[in-house]
């Protein structure tokens, strides 16, 4: 999933970067909230993790001003403002959570899973399609119950096919979710991916729709 990230804090900022690259999100970091807004108008983010105190435009104004353009995208608001009213104030314009600064990095990959099953209308922690199963948490895959050796990109297509079971995603929208700002996509490197995960899980577990994209159809 891709995350845009948008906090003025260098040393935060980038600690949250690494620390969710290792959990095999990809993220791009913005400082300000007027790049930010430019980035939601332009790119597709699976998540938006926001601080409040930001230069150009606050956290509270850019998050007004996207839910009243109709965007949906998740967000979890980043902050030191721990009082019960800046909180009220931040879900009542459009927040889906709340991690307060200073806050442990399993946690906000925790919380970020359980907003993503709730945005998919999920409660089961696990994605299940038939024999396969793939654990969010613990990065793992397995067939017919024996684990299944993935890269961290076969997993990231993986996981966003199967969190759209039944869904026709295109190829720019797999490669958005896969790839950040400054990494330099290979023409065919979502082929591969793809041509990997069927070597490894089945043939016919993806299917390819012909000038769409790629789909995994429901049981």
């Amino acid at each position: 999933m891709r995350i845009l990230l948008v906090e003025d804090d260098e040393a935060l900022g980038d600690g949250v970067r690494v620390g969710l690259a290792q959990e095999r999100f990809t993220v791009d970091w913005v400082k300000d909230g007027k790049e930010a807004l430019a980035a939601l108008e332009t790119e597709n983010y699976g998540l938006l993790l926001l601080d409040l105190g930001l230069p150009r435009l606050s956290g509270i104004e850019l998050l007004k001003l996207i839910r009243g353009r109709g965007m949906t995208v998740p967000v979890i608001i980043l902050t030191a403002r721990d009082t019960v009213a800046d909180r009220i104030t931040g879900l009542d314009c459009g927040a889906d959570d709340y991690v307060i600064k200073p806050f442990d990095l399993d946690e906000l990959a925790a919380r970020i899973r359980a907003l993503t099953r709730r945005k998919m209308g999920r409660a089961e922690p696990l994605l299940v399609h038939g024999n396969i199963v793939l654990d969010p948490a613990a990065h793992k895959v397995t067939l017919d119950g024996a684990e299944v050796n993935l890269s961290p990109r076969e997993f990231a297509v993986l996981r966003e096919l199967m969190e759209n079971t039944g869904i026709v995603l295109s190829r720019d929208r797999l490669e958005q979710s896969l790839y950040g700002w400054n990494e330099e996509v290979e023409s065919n490197a979502l082929e591969v991916h793809i041509h990997h995960l069927r070597r490894k899980l089945g043939a016919r577990l993806i299917r390819t729709i012909r000038g769409v994209g790629y789909v995994i159809q429901k049981d």
